[in-house]
Parts: C-alpha cells; structure tokens; sequence
C-alpha cells in the first residue's frame, strides 16, 4: 500500500512538472531535435527489463502497448503548430493540461485496480512500456507534422 500511494504521489508530481514544462516549452520555437530527442531519453529506462522483477509477459506487453497508443491518439489530436515570423511554434491549447491530467487520472485509476494482482515491479515495467508507447507514436506524429509544416515555410 505504501509503493501504490508513494507511486501515486510521485505520478502526480512528475505530471504537474511536465505541464508546467511544456507549457514553458511553447514560448520557445520548435525543432526537429527538440521534437525527437525525448523518446531517444526516455528509452534508457528500458534497462529496468534486465532484471527479471520488472519483466513482463506477453499479455502484459501487449495490453502496454495497446493503451499507450490509444492514449498517445489523444495527445496528436491536440498538438498543433503555428507559425510566427519565419519559425514554428507549438500552437497553445486550453485543452492540453487537461488532457494530460485526465491520462494521469486514468492511468492511476487503472493502477489502483491492477495493484492488488501484479506485483509491483511488472507494474512498474507495464506503466514505462505504456508512457514509452504513448511518446514515441506522439512525437512521430509531431515531427511528421512539423516537416510539413517546415515544407510550406521554404516554398
């Protein structure tokens, strides 16, 4: 009970920080590195799946994935560019913290249900198999958005 609580606390904490990180992050314009490096971060947690208390089954690996990209859908409906002068910028949206708070509420809630039935560490490596699904579509799609985007600009 303690882990799903410190879990929860941490998940909470961790959300509000990327909110308040992409929404510094909009003032700045955007490029393809700045789009594309934070999956490429995110991966060297993998290294948890070296040892066997975070392993998962293929079910489990599955069911990660699968949420991840549902998930990963919200978050490419709602991340748009705009261009200013000659630069790309991340186009504000009202919606966005919301839609971040909202994923983080189902994701605890699906937590909280699963706890009692997989242990920690394979729920630990099923919610980094599931953020890492959720980036990775979303930031493709961003950067395929941004190209086309960046083609207009040099016509």
């Amino acid at each position: 009970m303690l882990y799903l609580t410190f879990s929860i606390g941490f998940a909470f904490l961790m959300g509000i920080a990327v909110i308040i990180i992409r929404m510094k992050a909009q003032k700045y314009p955007v490029n393809e590195k700045k789009i594309i490096l934070p999956p490429f971060f995110m991966a060297t947690g993998a290294l948890m799946y070296v040892v066997p208390y975070f392993r998962l089954t293929g079910l489990e690996i599955l069911e990660s994935i699968i949420l991840g990209v549902l998930f990963s859908s919200v978050l490419i409906w709602t991340s748009k560019f705009e261009v200013q002068g000659s630069e790309v910028y991340m186009k504000r949206s009202k919606a966005f913290p919301i839609i971040l708070i909202g994923l983080l509420v189902i994701r605890t809630v699906i937590k909280i249900f699963v706890s009692n039935t997989i242990e920690p560490g394979q729920l630990a490596g099923m919610f980094f198999l599931l953020a890492f699904s959720m980036i990775v579509p979303w930031r493709l799609a961003m950067l395929y958005k941004y190209k086309k985007l960046k083609r207009t600009l040099v016509q």
